[in-house]
């Protein structure tokens, strides 16, 4: 395998599946040594095999990347493994019960902003010391239609996507003169077989009615990826601190 990341060490977060495991096969068969880090060990084990079956290089760390010492195995790995930290994709996230706030308990509140933006945070983090040594630096985050409205999830996943696109904002402004740049993705609605556990007779589901329609049509993981891999490349070296819809115009509407 080789192409536009050939020899770079790219980290790719919930890579078992959906947008993150089609990210991780795009980045390897453009030459990438991936690092696959997910919570589900088959999931990232499957999706190494078949980056090595394919004759790349893979390898994957498995757990909960909301925990400092999980967040520090990817990236000693990442260093051992693959050479480096050439790119981070943070993908990974979790989605909430399209609960409205005042239904939002506690315990679903800190799961999903723990996962969808703090874990994002400690491995961005992580990484920076390694990115800020070479001089060089590629960060994409996987945020959402609902970072950039009030309609499109509940308040928990609303607000760690929200916190999620400043987080990527924050990043592209402080480090672009050391080379790194930050920039994320909104998808809208993608086939990745997640599926919601809200109660539709909730207040929250009610409320959100027909805003909760992608009026597009249903993207395939495959596309989310080519746009993850557009931000990350040299394609896009003056591109930092942008939030790119990839939702068929569900934005615009």
């Amino acid at each position: 395998m080789a192409g536009q990341f050939d020899g770079r060490g790219v980290i790719v977060t919930g890579a078992g599946s959906g947008i993150g495991r089609a990210a991780a096969l795009a980045f390897a068969a453009q030459g990438a040594r991936v690092l696959a880090a997910d919570i589900d060990a088959k999931g990232a084990d499957g999706v190494v095999r078949e980056i090595e079956g394919a004759g790349g290089v893979a390898v994957a760390v498995v757990g909960d990347l909301g925990e400092q010492s999980v967040v520090d195995e990817v990236v000693r790995t990442a260093v051992e493994r693959c050479g480096g930290v050439d790119v981070l994709v943070n993908n990974a996230g979790i989605m909430d019960r399209m609960s409205a706030v005042a239904d939002v308990t506690d315990a679903e509140w800190e799961r999903v902003l723990r996962v969808n933006l703090t874990a994002p945070f400690l491995l961005t983090r992580a990484v920076l010391p390694h990115m800020l040594a070479a001089g060089r630096g590629a960060i994409v985050n996987t945020a959402s239609e609902a970072g950039l409205r009030g309609s499109a999830a509940g308040a928990a996943y609303t607000a760690s996507k929200h916190g999620l696109v400043g987080l990527t904002k924050s990043l592209a402004v402080m480090y672009r003169r050391q080379g790194i740049r930050a920039n994320a993705i909104a998808p809208g609605g993608t086939a990745t077989g997640i599926v919601v556990d809200a109660d539709q007779a909730a207040h929250g589901p009610a409320a959100l009615g027909p805003h909760f329609v992608n009026l597009g049509r249903m993207a395939q993981p495959e596309e989310q990826a080519a746009a993850i891999l557009f931000l990350a490349s040299d394609a896009a070296s003056d591109i930092n601190g942008v939030v790119l819809p990839v939702d068929d115009g569900w934005s615009a509407v």
